[in-house]
């Protein structure tokens, strides 16, 4: 999966996702650690990349709205330690294809996992 993390990931979590064969960038290494929720989206969408987020506001459309777009993966989880956002991750990523979660918010957490349509 061509994966983009928010810039609130650890360098650590993105070397996690690599060692599973994930290719991963993190916003903060492409000069967007301070970056709004637009710009975040924006650079994901470029680079045809599924974003990877902690940030609530990807699931109001009136904030972030959501049009075409590789796939948004808002992970939920309190505290959010590399190892519980990997508990996450790694089973919703494991055997899906990356058109899978084209045009999705996918709300991940421990319990339950929702996939929102977004494309209008």
């Amino acid at each position: 999966m061509r994966l983009f993390l928010d810039q609130m990931f650890r360098a650590e979590l993105a070397d996690k996702l690599r060692q599973l064969g994930h290719d991963v960038i993190r916003a903060e290494e492409v000069g967007l650690s301070r970056a709004d929720d637009a710009a975040i989206l924006a650079q994901a969408i470029t680079e045809r990349r599924i974003l990877v987020t902690l940030d609530g506001h990807f699931g109001d459309w009136a904030v972030v709205p959501l049009r075409e777009h590789s796939g948004v993966i808002r992970v939920k989880v309190h505290p959010a330690s590399n190892a519980k956002v990997m508990k996450i991750l790694e089973p919703l990523l494991a055997g899906r294809e990356p058109l899978q979660f084209a045009n999705h918010l996918v709300i991940a957490s421990s319990t339950r996992i929702r996939w929102i349509g977004t494309a209008a």
